[in-house]
């Protein structure tokens, strides 16, 4: 990982991400690495001793670039500490105020920095000082109100009545979160800030930071906050929450990236399918819905399988693999003996899969049959006699057969049916049940082409010898 050196030009912050789209963007890393120990929340980073380290935590942050698998050019930016930036101060001492804040909260009642420092004289100050009496520094908030102008919400307002005198350094010399976003964001230049509405009470404190610097504030768009159905912010009790775990579970990138987009955003019209181009060409902060969207997990299924359906065979077949192998039912000597077989196999299972995982959970008896059959399938098809028989009669037909392909299997079946003055069904579910163990699956005849002719002849004789013997 190479690192910007302070003197080159950027326009963001933390990790510069260069998808080829003709400019720079920066995605921000809300996270402190302090006294060896990383402390979640905290935009400052105030040293780093063990690059490796936080370059491993950086990646295990960052799941969702692994999957994205995007070209992107990753330089990462630490934040720093502008101690020498003056502002409009007044310098807290810790105490007495703690003790009133916690007496405010233990009764249940509002509790707002009563100035009690601003009012020290300056000999009590420097009386203060000479003990070595801990102290921080608060910004002074005016009175009036705070305004600045959201890409999603719109204009938005709070009379600075509402907001405490915030402290910007710590008693340990170390700066807050809106302190050293916005230091930090005029040392980089930031254009936008982006993020989620959950922080819109900290942008009021950051625009009253920006004024105190006599700076204009960079254009921010806070985007809707993810809820579960329940409507409560998405967390690990809804299911997967890192993308990591989604392409596990078989989850295409491109299937995912579209699903993330249309939460909270729109392409004005009834499309969902978009390209990766195309999201790039319509999205607009300025259309984004500043409503909290809901995370639909069958909707991103359906969506993954509608991409899925899209794919090409050789390329779903290279991402079915890793599949199939972590089910331990091909190795990885199978891909390169038998890559045109499994080739077949893809498209039994194309048209109804959701997830990549579907091919090796649905299609594993294609792979290693145990003969075990489905319960309610087995008592309605192989409860009486005349299903071992009409299933021997079957064999025989197919022993015959020259040609082992789904049109000259169908006819024999059909055949044999029409012979014995049988719905065609009669003979087809039973056939799937001793070949698959299923009630329910990819057309018959396709599946015992791909099957193969010892295969399907191995697995109807031990299912006659399963009937006759329960019988």
């Amino acid at each position: 990982m190479s690192y910007i050196s302070p003197t080159e030009k950027i326009v963001g912050k933390s990790i510069l991400v260069n998808p080829n789209l003709g400019h720079p963007i920066i995605l921000n890393i809300d996270d402190t690495l302090k006294n060896n120990s990383l402390q979640t929340h905290l935009l400052f980073i105030s040293s780093i001793n063990d690059p490796k380290r936080f370059e491993k935590y950086l990646k295990n942050k960052l799941t969702l670039i692994p999957i994205l698998e995007y070209k992107w050019k990753l330089k990462l930016i630490f934040e720093k500490m502008r101690k020498e930036i003056e502002l409009t101060k007044e310098k807290g001492f810790w105490g007495r105020w703690k003790e009133k804040r916690k007496n405010a909260k233990d009764a249940k009642l509002d509790w707002k920095y009563d100035r009690t420092c601003l009012k020290l004289s300056d000999m009590e100050k420097e009386e203060k000082i000479k003990k070595g009496v801990p102290k921080a520094i608060r910004l002074f908030v005016p009175e009036g109100d705070t305004t600045f102008s959201d890409l999603v919400y719109g204009e938005l307002k709070k009379e600075n009545s509402e907001l405490d005198d915030l402290i910007i350094l710590r008693s340990d010399g170390t700066p807050t979160y809106n302190f050293a976003c916005v230091v930090d964001d005029v040392d980089m230049r930031i254009s936008h800030v982006i993020r989620g509405n959950d922080h819109l009470a900290n942008t009021f404190k950051q625009v009253l930071l920006y004024h105190a610097l006599k700076l204009t504030p960079p254009k921010f768009a806070h985007i809707p906050l993810i809820l579960g159905k329940d409507k409560a912010k998405i967390s690990k009790r809804h299911g997967a929450v890192s993308v990591m775990e989604y392409k596990e579970q078989g989850f295409l990138k491109d299937a995912f990236v579209n699903f993330l987009t249309l939460l909270g955003w729109s392409p004005k019209d009834d499309r969902e399918i978009l390209s990766t181009q195309q999201m790039i060409e319509l999205f607009s902060l300025e259309g984004v819905n500043p409503s909290n969207p809901i995370f639909d997990p069958e909707k991103l299924e359906w969506m993954n399988g509608e991409y899925i359906r899209a794919s090409e065979n050789e390329k779903l077949l290279d991402l079915v693999i890793p599949f199939l192998i972590n089910e331990n039912l091909i190795t990885e000597e199978t891909v390169k003996e038998k890559r045109e077989w499994l080739l077949r196999f893809i498209p039994l299972f194309k048209e109804r899969a959701k997830t990549l995982r579907d091919f090796a959970e649905k299609g594993k008896y294609f792979f290693k049959f145990d003969y075990r059959y489905d319960p309610k399938a087995e008592k309605k098809h192989f409860s009486k006699p005349e299903a071992a028989q009409r299933l021997n009669t079957f064999i025989q037909r197919l022993s015959q057969l020259e040609s082992f392909d789904k049109d000259k299997i169908e006819d024999a079946l059909r055949g044999l049916a029409e012979e014995l003055d049988l719905n065609p069904a009669t003979l087809i579910h039973p056939v799937r049940l001793a070949t698959t163990g299923t009630s329910a699956g990819p057309p018959l005849f396709d599946l015992l082409e791909v099957l193969g002719k010892e295969e399907v002849l191995k697995r109807l004789k031990k299912a006659v010898e399963y009937i006759q013997e329960k019988l």
